[in-house]
């Protein structure tokens, strides 16, 4: 008789079959690595990301293409303060660049950057805006003769809010008196071109690009490729301030009008000069030729309430027109 063991012992043992399991590996996909610009157009393109690109310095060329042969400069100081009379030039950069007679920009000519020290300590505020310190200064002297050699043959020094800039410039040197003068804040319609603001960080910002501001070469740069940025069947910026720079205007004083009206002035867009300036201390308007004699008969119709009136009037052509 069998034992309970052998029972155990003697049955059959199942048969186990080894399978190799074969295990496949997948390479992923072979992805060629994206550009820069390739991600950068991916995310614009997805409309969840506003892409800013560093804008670039232009290169300097060594010689003029003869199609150019307008000479622009634009020109950027950075001051110790406002006021031309009693504030000084810490530095001045300057970027000549040629165009043609239909308002196209060429080539980058020249470039001119410098520092000078001023006759007393630089205000904390404007360090704080510009980065320039007393250190970096000390001992700097602004290289007339180069910013000659840039400015001389020039046809046009353009300044963003040149209001500001060439009093400081005719103050600091002649060698800026007797040239014409645009101002890219005043004789450019940004608006109409979409732009929400007329400083240069936003229409850098809103052309989709970043630059290192308020140092005196950058700004020039970064203004230079804002004015020859062109929408399709617009012209470019620089076109609109090349022409605009060619016609004359006409200030208007608005001498001894009366107190009470001086709300409509300023409605219609006149500017109060308290006479400090050596203009006429008065309410006072700017307006192209052709409108001079609609503002004349505004004023005697609405303002004066008399038809005789005649108010001093400036005639003004780009070599005058931003002077103190």
């Amino acid at each position: 008789m069998d034992s309970q063991l052998d029972m155990f012992s003697k049955a059959p043992l199942p048969v186990v079959e080894k399978v190799s399991a074969r295990v496949v590996l997948r390479r992923p996909p072979q992805t060629s690595a994206m550009s820069d610009e390739d991600m950068a157009r991916k995310l614009q393109e997805s409309g969840n990301y506003r892409i800013l690109r560093k804008l670039v310095a232009r290169p300097v060329v060594t010689v003029r293409r003869p199609q150019f042969s307008g000479l622009g400069v634009v020109l950027d100081t950075e001051t110790t303060g406002l006021n031309h009379r009693t504030d000084e030039i810490i530095e001045i950069g300057a970027v000549a660049f040629t165009f043609n007679d239909d308002g196209v920009i060429g080539d980058v000519i020249g470039v001119y950057g410098g520092l000078q020290q001023p006759s007393m300590p630089i205000p904390p505020e404007i360090t704080r805006l510009t980065g320039i310190t007393d250190a970096m200064v000390e001992g700097q002297v602004i290289d007339i003769q180069s910013l000659r050699r840039l400015t001389e043959p020039a046809d046009l020094i353009i300044a963003h809010n040149a209001g500001f800039d060439r009093p400081f410039c005719d103050a600091f040197s002649p060698v800026f008196s007797g040239k014409a003068w645009a101002c890219s804040v005043s004789e450019i319609d940004w608006s109409a071109r979409g732009f929400e603001g007329t400083k240069l960080g936003y229409l850098i910002g809103q052309a989709g690009y970043f630059h290192e501001g308020h140092r005196a070469v950058d700004d020039c740069f970064a203004l230079l490729e804002i004015l020859d940025q062109q929408q399709a069947d617009e012209e470019s910026p620089f076109n609109e301030l090349y022409r605009a720079s060619q016609q004359s205007r006409v200030r208007i004083f608005a001498e001894h009008s009366p107190f009470d009206m001086k709300d409509h002035l300023k409605a219609r867009g006149y500017r109060w000069s308290d006479g400090s300036d050596g203009r006429p201390k008065s309410w006072w308007i700017e307006v192209d030729e052709d409108d001079l004699n609609e503002e004349l008969r505004y004023l005697r119709s609405d303002i004066y309430q008399w038809d005789e009136a005649d108010p001093p009037i400036l005639h003004l052509t780009a070599f005058d027109r931003f002077k103190a």
